[in-house]
């Protein structure tokens, strides 16, 4: 890194969002949709932590930023859950040592079969033995260590724009997501991530009376502010009401995401999609199944991208390893190109790059290693930049530019098109009129509410925030799972429009409430008096 006894001619800004919506299903045994927490606990989570402790104990000297959100939280703190991640961990363990079995005349698959083995016994090691099924904790004792910053998000990942129409909704997102960032990080939050980056005039003053001092918007939405910033997106500026605006940079994302330039898309990586899963007979995969059995991912694949329309060859670990330190390597001169070149006309600059966290790892399978070798490299290899958060920039380079950020999104085309589509638009009415009803029904009991009201309350804010997750309008408009989204959407409003009805009339029903509270039980001290 650049030397202590001289500033830094730039700085490079790594963001992690981790999120999932919260998808927990007691009512089944099992349920499918559970398995993309489970995957991105496995294939993300899991690694980054692992690669964020190396870096530590190796006395690596690095700065990470990353999203830990409120619904991700409630999932990973969930005993139920927690349970059933061992079980699928241990499911991966089994079938692992079935396909060394199976594949025991093929070189190539039983290694393949061998190398998943391994993975998974050391994922059950780290969550049971080592953490004690306590993933949290372990990131509180990481940004304990000076490296880690984690950030505050809304409650359950609305776009927030789209929830302005109803005053209060939008604040009680932000407020319940501040609440239960204190309630798990124990200590208040620097940074808020805007779902889906998504920003318009009027929440720079929500987050400032949540007392957040910045927050990430796409370029545009720095670019096309007013007035115009100075220093383009290589520097934040304060909004009117307060908090900072940091830009996303695009360049650098797009070496990491672009489906076309991508690092991702190289031949020699793991191909996401071919899983045994959808390759061999579902009595096989899960003894006791029937065929009738629904395919879905294990973990195990054995190809790699290969590229083109040629037959997918075998997946080689070490040759994809040596394929990420060269992007790493990549990665890490063009972000030196890049500062060296922009502090001629921004002094000092700071390129903001965030991306999801569960690309790194489920998605491409390398981006652990390549994030830990891009660490190292940052840190012994090169002096024209640091590494940062933009807490610690802001702390150091105070004064900023004030603009007004313009209406925006990290979403197709820059703006909302995405979460406000003829596939999804039918929800919005809903939301709005959920919103007001729950207003209504707060300031009815702003001076005395029963214990039982108390809970009816509670748990009409808890399914109104589940029914404005930005999730569901994104699976509907990509139609990935839709009909699971439109189900969630539309359960989460009866159910509120149900308590709602009880309780107005007066007439609850301890033992519907007592089912709902069961079922989305996040949140245990959400704070419905923020809808007065």
């Amino acid at each position: 890194m650049g030397s202590a006894s001289r500033p830094a001619g730039g700085y490079l800004a790594l963001i992690l969002h981790a999120h999932l919506p919260f998808v927990r299903h007691p009512e089944y045994e099992e349920a499918l949709e559970e398995e993309w927490f489970f995957e991105a606990i496995t294939e993300s989570y899991i690694p980054l932590i692992a690669v964020m402790q190396r870096l530590r104990d190796d006395r690596v000297p690095f700065q990470l930023t990353m999203t830990v959100t409120p619904t991700l939280c409630a999932m990973l703190n969930d005993p139920l859950l927690r349970e059933r991640y061992v079980r699928y961990v241990e499911r991966g363990i089994d079938l692992a040592a079935r396909e060394i079995a199976h594949n025991r005349h093929d070189d190539q698959m039983r290694g393949l079969a061998e190398f998943y083995l391994r993975m998974f016994n050391e994922c059950r090691r780290r969550f049971v033995d080592e953490w004690r099924y306590d993933l949290l904790a372990v990131l509180r004792e990481l940004r304990e260590s000076g490296s880690l910053e984690i950030i505050a998000s809304a409650a359950t990942h609305a776009m927030l724009p789209l929830l302005q129409e109803t005053p209060k909704a939008a604040r009680a997102q932000v407020l319940i997501g501040r609440d239960i960032y204190e309630a798990n990080f124990h200590g208040e939050a620097a940074g808020f991530w805007l779902p889906e980056c998504a920003f318009a005039p009027g929440l720079d003053a929500i987050l400032q009376e949540a007392n957040l001092r910045w927050f990430v918007v796409d370029a545009h939405g720095l670019l096309f502010g007013h007035p115009r910033p100075r220093r383009a997106i290589y520097a934040p500026c304060y909004t009117p009401a307060g908090p900072a605006a940091y830009a996303r940079d695009r360049t650098s994302s797009r070496q990491v995401w672009s489906a076309t330039e991508g690092y991702p898309g190289d031949p020699s990586y793991r191909e996401f999609y071919h899983d045994i899963g959808f390759q061999r007979p579902a009595s096989y995969l899960w003894p006791g199944a029937n065929e009738q059995t629904v395919p879905r991912f294990t973990g195990l694949k054995y190809h790699r991208v290969t590229g083109g329309d040629l037959e997918k060859q075998f997946y080689d670990p070490a040759v994809a390893r040596r394929t990420a330190d060269a992007h790493a390597r990549h990665f890490l001169e063009a972000r030196r190109s890049q500062i060296k070149e922009l502090r001629t006309y921004h002094r000092p600059p700071i390129v903001v790059t965030p991306f999801d966290a569960e690309l790194f790892g489920h998605w491409w399978f390398e981006g652990p290693h390549f994030l830990e070798m891009l660490i190292r490299k940052a840190a012994y290899d090169q002096s024209d930049f640091e590494m940062t958060t933009p807490s610690r920039f802001l702390a150091e380079h105070s004064s900023q530019q004030i603009i007004s950020p313009a209406a925006s999104t990290w979403g197709e085309n820059g703006q909302f098109a995405v979460w406000i589509d003829q596939s999804n638009s039918w929800i919005y009415p809903h939301l709005h009129a959920s919103a007001r009803r729950m207003s209504e029904a707060a300031r009815a009991h702003a001076q005395e509410a029963s214990p039982l009201a108390t809970r009816t309350l509670k748990q009409m804010v808890r399914e109104l925030l589940l029914m404005q997750a930005s999730d569901w309008a994104f699976l509907m408009k990509t139609g990935t799972a839709k009909e699971y989204a439109t189900k969630r959407t539309t359960e989460h409003v009866l159910r509120f429009n149900k308590l709602y009805d009880q309780l107005s009339e007066g007439q609850l029903d301890e033992n519907f409430l007592g089912t709902c509270e069961a079922r989305d039980n996040l949140f245990p001290d959400v704070n419905w008096r923020y809808y007065i």
